[in-house]
Formats: structure tokens, sequence, C-alpha cells
């Protein structure tokens, strides 16, 4: 009676490392642009909670008070929409990331998010 073995070979084992470490790389260029999209979020209900009344410029100044502080590069206080709704302000905001990969290759990801309906 034979004993079968049971395992990887050498060739699996080295394929399936490099597929792992590319889903790593990916992981480690796409998970900060998911970060500063839902700090983003956070940042703009807040705002959006401490500024029921206040006009757009006051809002946008307030946005960029915690913006400077919270760090979120791609969402500049003239990139939100301000409007009022029910004597409640509401702020949103749309933009586009682009995370290089390498060389010519990247991802881009469409971002939108509204205080509409907290």
């Amino acid at each position: 009676m034979r004993n079968r073995q049971y395992g990887i070979t050498l060739t699996g084992l080295i394929f399936g490392s490099v597929v792992l470490v590319l889903l790593a790389l990916l992981a480690f260029n796409v998970i900060p642009a998911y970060v500063e999209y839902f700090t983003a979020v956070k940042t703009i209900n807040a705002v959006a909670k401490d500024n029921p009344d206040s006009t757009p410029a006051e809002v946008r100044r307030a946005f960029e008070l915690r913006e400077a502080v919270d760090d979120i590069p791609s969402l500049k206080p003239s990139d939100l929409d301000i409007t009022k709704e029910g004597g409640q302000n509401v702020i949103s905001f749309a933009y586009r990331k682009e995370v290089p990969l390498f060389t010519n290759v990247g991802l881009y990801f469409d971002f939108k998010a509204s205080t509409r309906g907290r």
C-alpha cells in the first residue's frame, strides 16, 4: 500500500506568493483613497450638524478648518455644493480620485456623498 502525500509544490508556492503580494500592493494603494473618502463624509456631517443655519461661506470656512486637521487633499471647500432644505444646510460633494498602480496602469474612483437624509 502506497502512502499518498498531500501538500503544495514549490511552483504552486511561488505562484501563490506572487498573487498574494500583488493583492497586498493593490490593497495598500486603494485603502488610503477610501479612508480619505470616509473622512470627508464624517467631516461634512460634522460641519452640517455644527452649522445648521450658517451661510454657505461660513460652512465652507468651517469645512476648511476641519479639512486642514483631517487631511483631505482631494476635496477643497470650493468643491462643496451647499443648499438649504427645510431650514437646514445640505452639503454634498463629488470627486474623482486617481490611484496610480505602476507605470501606465492606475485606477479611478468616483466618490460622492451628501448630508441629505442623515
